[in-house]
């Protein structure tokens, strides 16, 4: 395989930035492309419009555990990025129904493994990342539906909406099993065991919606309460302290409700909901919001297929995808390939290393 040909990187993810980089420091030609018009993937880092004072705010991924995440700290470390411990001091808050009281609980010690979020945000891992790269590696608004493998062994890709032919030494494909299965013609066809892997693995996340309260100030610390909660009413289920590392204060929380109840109510009635639950909870403060914040990925269609609707009752079975013999030039990576990890950063970072480690050995094939 000629270094001169372009190595095709589909998704400018954390998975597909980090692969960039790595190959680029190989000296690899490398090209990513995006269908949305932002990077970042599933990581999504929101401020707060004309109150931008009150910090940055994640709606994807929010922290990680540095005692066992290994590559992720390695690499925030190696970026200078600065992180601070996840906020966990304090009670912690139950909700068993209406009909009774908020029960109050003390955490035992080292209940909570120890995590980390990085300061501004996930979004500054991304861009830092993608500032190691060259100017015009990244592509974005380019959907790729199309891939053909030619008689001659070239590989074409195809935007269909744009009618753009990209030609490929190989390809990396990043995107959730369940998008590439669905969204991506191949000639020749995939076989159909594979495929039939593909749509078996869950989209990390794709089911979840995320609601962002944010305050002027953590009001809940004042009370000697952890931000942490519980509840068994909704519509959050799990709910946690989200606010910067100084000044304002936010709780997040992750929904009980279905992707499909939430659609039939509509986002202003979820909200309302949120705020009158963080009322039961928290007290008569928390409905002081300055902002809300809301991203439901189950109607990402850069993320989510009508399958991933569905809530996962366990955690899936995550791992490489079977590489096929005339298909050697395409690799499969992304969170939901990682050997461990899979659905967190860390399995995004894994799966980059372990998809760069596949190129570099087919490299010398060719």
């Amino acid at each position: 395989m000629n270094k001169e040909e372009p190595v095709i990187i589909v998704g400018a993810g954390l998975s597909g930035l980090r692969i960039a980089s790595l190959l680029t420091a190989e000296g690899f030609n490398c090209r990513v492309l995006e269908a949305r018009e932002r990077i970042g993937g599933r990581v999504l880092t929101k401020e707060i419009a004309k109150r931008l004072d009150l910090g940055r705010f994640d709606l994807g991924p929010t922290w990680f555990w540095p005692s066992y995440e290994r590559t992720i700290t390695r690499l925030v470390a190696e970026l200078g990025l600065k992180t601070f411990e996840q906020y966990n001091e304090g009670l912690m808050l139950l909700e068993r129904s209406r009909n009774e009281p908020v029960q109050q609980y003390v955490l035992p010690e080292g209940a909570a493994e120890r995590s980390v979020r990085i300061m501004g945000g996930v979004q500054s891992l991304i861009n830092a990342i993608a500032a190691t790269l060259p100017s015009e590696t990244i592509q974005l608004n380019t959907r790729v539906t199309s891939i053909h493998l030619e008689a001659d062994g070239a590989i074409t890709l195809e935007d269909e909406a744009t009618r753009d032919r990209i030609h490929a030494g190989a390809v990396i494909l990043t995107l959730p099993p369940r998008l590439v299965a669905q969204n991506i013609s191949f000639w020749p066809e995939l076989p159909s065991d594979l495929v039939a892997s593909m749509l078996n693995k869950p989209t990390w996340m794709a089911a979840q919606a995320k609601a962002i309260a944010v305050y002027e100030r953590p009001f809940w610390r004042e009370q000697g309460l952890s931000g942490l909660a519980s509840s068994w009413v909704g519509p959050l289920q799990e709910i946690h302290d989200a606010s910067p590392e100084t000044g304002a204060g936010a709780l997040f929380g992750f929904f009980g409700v279905p992707a499909k109840t939430r659609q039939e109510l509509g986002e202003e009635k979820v909200l309302k909901l949120v705020v009158e639950q963080l009322v039961r909870l928290f007290g008569p403060s928390a409905e002081n919001v300055s902002s809300l914040l809301y991203k439901d990925w189950s109607r990402d269609l850069d993320t989510a297929v009508d399958e991933d609707a569905e809530p996962l009752r366990e955690y899936p079975s995550y791992g490489p995808l079977a590489r096929v013999e005339s298909w050697k030039k395409i690799i499969f990576a992304g969170t939901e390939t990682a050997y461990e990890q899979g659905g967190h950063l860390e399995g995004a970072l894994q799966s980059s290393e372990r998809a760069v480690a596949e190129l570099i050995e087919l490299d010398k094939t060719y």
